[in-house]
């Protein structure tokens, strides 16, 4: 198929064959066949309308940062919903694109005295993702926070959804199951001293550093929490630390990371969660479940 003949007359950023490392935080992916960034919710809707004429398959992403993009690369259209980044303050009510970075955001907050978001300042995603998976750390989980979300739904409409209707569980929305995607966030934070705020955010961050292997490419954390365990601890203790194939590696630092040590493939993290999975059910009974989501591969 020409990919091109079917965007040429949109006024939208679209990359043909771009590999899709450049657009992951695990820096690894094979290529996608269009890769487009729309700025606004028209462009978004133009795009879709595209893919639903011509029956193309459509992936959504945010910062690439829990995912993994197969080797094989991804057919059809990848949305990179990077582009909506607009932030609007309205008292205690601060609205974000999905492209919005958690840290930019969760600093706009600060700069206005909002409480609430501090928990986000140094997980490396968006808006959209953040929202999507409920994301969380420290003390906090975006679910607490929401507002009101916009969503792209199926049928190509984009509509408002409230907290009550997001459903939102650990690392869980209802949007997953409705597969709806976050074209922009309503959050409903609270009033506190400026210097407070940021003191809590630099605490975070630098537990963070601490404790994460930052000096290297990764997707966060693979797994899912076990109900009582943690997934780093089965880990560390089955002895994984330092286990590698090919260039991917359990992080020696935090084991609950896998990290892309120059070069790695999706393969090789794919046999590598697999090692860990089956070792750790082995030894301790616990049947790990992944976070991280893997993107394309199918011809």
């Amino acid at each position: 198929m020409n990919y091109r003949n079917l965007f040429d007359k949109l006024a939208i950023k679209i990359l043909f064959d771009e590999p899709m490392s450049k657009h992951t935080t695990f820096a690894i992916g094979g290529i996608a066949d269009v890769f487009a960034v729309p700025s606004a919710e028209n462009e978004l809707l133009q795009l879709s309308n595209v893919a639903k004429q011509y029956n193309l398959p459509i992936v959504f992403l945010g910062n690439g940062s829990n995912v993994l993009v197969n080797d094989k690369g991804i057919r059809g259209l990848v949305v990179s919903m990077k582009g909506l980044e607009e932030i609007v303050v309205r008292n205690t009510t601060i609205t974000a694109g999905a492209g919005v970075l958690l840290g930019k955001i969760a600093n706009v907050a600060a700069d206005n005295e909002l409480t609430g978001l501090e928990f986000a300042a140094g997980i490396p995603g968006t808006v959209g993702g953040a929202v999507y998976m409920n994301a969380g750390a420290y003390d906090g989980q975006i679910g607490d926070i929401i507002k009101s979300v916009r969503v792209l739904q199926e049928n190509g409409k984009i509509v408002t959804v409230t907290l009550d209707n997001l459903k939102f569980g650990y690392r869980h929305s209802i949007l997953q199951d409705k597969k709806e995607i976050v074209v922009s966030a309503s959050f409903d934070l609270k009033k506190d001293n400026r210097d407070n705020i940021k003191q809590k955010m630099l605490d975070f961050q630098q537990r963070r550093r601490d404790r994460q292997p930052l000096n290297y490419s990764s997707a966060g954390s693979i797994f899912k929490r076990p109900v009582g365990y943690y997934a780093a601890a089965l880990i560390d203790e089955c002895g994984l630390k330092g286990l590698t194939v090919g260039k991917a590696m359990v992080s020696d630092k935090h084991a609950g990371f896998i990290v892309n040590t120059g070069g790695a493939t999706a393969n090789d993290v794919l046999i590598l969660i697999k090692q860990i999975q089956d070792i750790v059910f082995e030894k301790k009974g616990v049947r790990l479940e992944t976070e991280i989501v893997v993107l394309g591969g199918k011809e």
